[in-house]
């Protein structure tokens, strides 16, 4: 028998090793302008087209490579950043195994120029499916300039499972958004199709923010510093009014490099505790620093989950952080100043803080591991029970299965039934609102529980996607149009949404970089909140979840049904209860929201018979 195990040729195992680092245009952006930030650029440039599927281009101005390295960076585990076992335990760069390149090479077309300063003339490099097309000298200023044309054209199955330019887009804007964070001291910018999305210059943390996420949040920050032996924590938190309904703005980076900690979440989650909703979050932007040694990156393929040696202390010290920033800017108002995040720091900012809120910060056991030295391992561990169920605090429950996509087939749900067994509301009830959430009725057949937000949202869902069947909904002008500014990503999606969102009663124009002019809404929504509607809308639709793919229109559906449905602590008087209560049983499907949530419970007369007795 002859033997039948090979090794794998060059091409195909570059390929297998690109599935797991070259998942989209998005991973690919990343590991380049995380290339560009190793290299000392100061500016770097990234260039897209149609969404990073035609072409990814970054350009910066860094120490360029050799010929001899300029070769060597796309072979598979080659890198400049390891050269004993010790140095992969105290990495401090981005990029570090020598894997980037090389699956780039493996499904795109790929041209590298580049240039060490002290060269006379760079290096230009073609590879394309793994192998070196033409190699050349040429003439180019110091830096780097590495061009990826054609993702995944040798793997046309990869590429039908890109999503569309709109989506794909959101996504690099993403993973450039965490890299310019991260690294306020670099001029970034970001073009797509021929127009500049992003411009940001060099500034300081505080203003970076504000480039990426609006000048809306100029008097909204909160500055996070904490210094200690074991770490260091610096940053901005933003002030409780800027919680949001969905999870949106929130960065954490170890190092200066971008991870995702549901275990840290919950401790910035914590800090917050009575000061915001219980279903909203808040934004921030944190930065730990700590000894290499003491975590390890290399345990995920795009290094965005990491593991610390103790993640209690990372825990403990990044609640305290935050609780103590949030405890000393809410005692009195701040001053902002755009050009020095530091002086709100300054003790004519933070004071007056009464002696006894003093010696209540100062009397703990955190504040005082902080201010004396060598105390990071004698954390008491006052809080075991709050940590040991942060899981679940993070996990949303699992919905039930999904209601059924098209409100046509949903309408003949309950057509079989004979009209003594359908629920039939009593001409003379009243109904009655209970904790201002529920209404309770009388019916043919009992008693009926009616949650309203569930209600409204089955109502507003069918009425919606009656409305995408092609019915329009009318648009109420508005006498002043409100303009909209939002992040490029945000506006990106809006533009994306124009289309549907006409069609759902929304007149909203596009009026310059990233700013809309909302000039009506559908007639029958509320008035004079109009980009509060808007911003929440985007929200939901980016933080959409379900266990079943729906399409673009049937997740704004579902999301402008949840948004526009009227929430539980709203009280309502008899006619808008009716309303409710007629207009749920007059729909295809009463019984569940499109989510699958029951709208109703129903406690009919003989059950209850039998729980008395009778």
């Amino acid at each position: 028998m002859p033997d039948i195990i090979q090794l794998l040729p060059d091409n195909i195992a570059n390929q297998i090793a690109a599935g797991e680092v070259i998942q989209r245009p998005a991973s690919a952006v990343k590991e380049l302008l995380e290339n560009a930030v190793d290299a000392g650029a100061t500016e770097i440039k990234l260039i897209v087209a149609e969404a990073g599927k035609s072409l990814i281009q970054v350009i910066d101005n860094g120490k360029g490579m050799s010929e001899t390295d300029a070769r060597m960076s796309f072979e598979r585990h080659a890198t400049s950043k390891i050269r004993n076992i010790d140095d992969l335990f105290h990495i401090r760069t981005m990029g570090f195994r020598g894997e980037a390149l090389a699956s780039i090479a493996a499904v795109a077309q790929v041209e590298l120029r580049t240039r060490r300063a002290d060269d006379e003339i760079g290096t230009c490099i073609e590879i394309s499916n793994s192998s070196v097309r033409r190699q050349e000298p040429i003439a180019m200023p110091p830096g780097s300039n590495i061009a990826m044309k054609n993702l995944f054209f040798n793997v046309p199955a990869r590429r039908n499972f890109l999503k569309s330019n709109a989506a794909e887009m959101r996504h690099i804007v993403e993973e450039f958004t965490r890299v310019a964070l991260a690294f306020p001291g670099i001029f970034f910018s970001l073009s797509n199709n021929g127009q500049e999305l992003m411009h940001l210059e060099k500034c300081s943390l505080k203003q970076r923010i504000l480039q990426i996420l609006g000048m809306n949040y100029n008097a909204k920050l909160i500055s996070v510093q904490q210094q200690t032996d074991y770490l260091n924590i610096s940053g901005f938190a933003g002030k409780p009014e800027t919680a949001k309904k969905t999870r949106g703005d929130q960065y954490f980076f170890v190092n200066n490099r971008f991870i995702r900690s549901a275990y840290l979440n919950h401790a910035v989650m914590s800090a917050y505790r009575e000061m915001i909703p219980a279903d909203s979050f808040p934004l921030y932007a944190l930065f730990i620093d700590l000894d290499p040694a003491q975590l390890d990156i290399n345990v995920h393929p795009t290094k965005q989950e990491i593991k610390f040696e103790d993640e209690k202390i990372v825990y403990a010290f990044v609640q305290a952080a935050v609780k103590h920033a949030l405890a000393q800017f809410s005692v009195t108002p701040t001053l902002d100043f755009d050009l020095d995040p530091e002086i709100q720091r300054l003790d004519a900012v933070s004071k007056p803080v009464t002696d006894q809120q003093a010696a209540t910060l100062t009397s703990s056991s955190l504040y005082q591991s902080f201010t004396q030295k060598n105390q990071a391992h004698f954390i008491e561990p006052s809080n075991k029970s709050e940590l040991k169920h942060w899981r679940e605090f993070f996990e949303s429950p699992r919905e039930p299965a999904a209601a059924t996509d098209i409100p046509s087939s949903q309408a003949s749900a309950f057509s079989h039934l004979k009209d003594k067994d359908r629920i039939q509301l009593s001409e003379d009830a009243a109904l009655q609102q209970l904790l201002n959430t529920y209404i309770i009725t009388s019916t043919n057949r009992g008693i009926l529980l009616i949650h309203q937000q569930s209600a409204h949202e089955r109502i507003l869902y069918e009425r919606y996607a009656t409305v995408a069947a092609g019915q329009a909904i009318p648009s109420q002008q508005s006498l002043f149009p409100s303009p909209l500014q939002l992040s490029p990503q945000d506006a990106i999606l809006l533009t994306d949404l124009l289309p549907d969102l006409q069609t759902l009663g929304y007149l909203i124009e596009p009026f310059g970089k990233d700013t809309f002019l909302v000039q009506g809404t559908p007639a029958d929504t509320g008035q004079g909140n109009e980009r509060a509607a808007i911003e929440q809308l985007l929200e939901q639709y980016k933080h959409f979840s379900s266990e079943v793919k729906f399409s673009k229109r049937e997740k704004l559906l579902r999301s402008m049904a949840w948004q526009q449905a009227v929430k539980g602590g709203v009280i309502l008087d008899q006619k808008e209860m009716l309303s409710l209560a007629t207009g749920l049983f007059a729909c295809g499907q009463p019984n569940i929201t499109p989510s699958g949530h029951p709208t109703y419970i129903e406690f009919r007369t003989e059950y209850m018979e039998k729980l008395f007795g009778k």
